[in-house]
């Protein structure tokens, strides 16, 4: 009874830190919402990759866990200045392209071989990633879309979350705008209500509607004070004026 106990509060404190840095990546995406692939979701995913493990004990799952820690590092991997040579001992790319394109193969591989375990799920999500920073909408919609029809809430959100992105890269705005308000009236641990917010409000402003953008940021600034969000909807009311 006593290791049952500990093993149960052991895995809700690792739930409580994959809760802080799964809050920790939605701040991230509303500073830097033109980027679909963060630092801070890396997090998050390697995170839930070991909870994933942790709770089933699939030996697939803790395989595909490892590989997938490998390819997330990848995209870790630093980009060199222009015109310098790579260093032997320290591993780095001389384009983004580049970097997305090797980790891109990784995932690939991880999921063509762990598609069942819960890691196979996580590499289909930064599929869908890395397709689109390598331009392949097409791909990143169809990744994404499959992530997204999971029975996983909080990975499913990201999925919605990068798919509404890559609509607006897209133009198609209004489904991209469907999808925010999604995520608004549900949102999710790695998803926040006021991220949804923040990113509807900039859809519907690139769509030239500053009324409907300005109700949302005025939104934001009354049920988030004295917040960053709020500081960041300030701004953008000035913008707007």
């Amino acid at each position: 009874m006593r290791a049952e106990t500990r093993r149960s509060l052991k895995q809700d404190q690792f739930s409580r830190v994959t809760l802080d840095a799964a809050e920790n990546a939605v701040h991230w995406t509303v500073e830097h919402q033109s980027k679909l692939i963060v630092a801070a979701i890396v997090v998050v995913v390697v995170l839930a990759a070991v909870l994933g493990g942790w709770y089933y004990l699939g030996q697939q799952d803790q395989k595909a866990s490892v590989e997938l820690s490998q390819a997330i590092r990848t995209l870790e991997t630093p980009l060199r200045p222009e015109g310098m040579p790579a260093q032997p001992d320290s591993p780095s790319f001389a384009s983004a392209k580049e970097r997305a394109t090797a980790a891109h193969q990784q995932f690939q591989a991880i999921f063509d071989k762990y598609s069942h375990t819960h890691s196979g799920d996580i590499a289909r999500y930064f599929l869908g990633l890395t397709s689109a920073d390598l331009g392949d909408n097409a791909a990143a919609e169809r990744e994404l879309r499959a992530v997204a029809s999971l029975h996983n809430d909080d990975l499913s959100a990201l999925a919605r979350f990068a798919l509404a992105s890559v609509y607006r890269n897209t133009n198609r705005n209004r489904e991209a705008v469907d999808l925010y308000k999604k995520l608004i009236d549900k949102p999710a641990t790695t998803v926040s209500k006021v991220s949804a917010q923040l990113e509807l409000a900039a859809t519907y402003q690139a769509d030239q509607q500053p009324l409907e953008a300005k109700r949302i940021y005025e939104q934001v600034q009354k049920e988030n004070p004295n917040s960053e969000a709020a500081q960041l909807a300030a701004s953008k009311l000035q913008e707007i004026k």
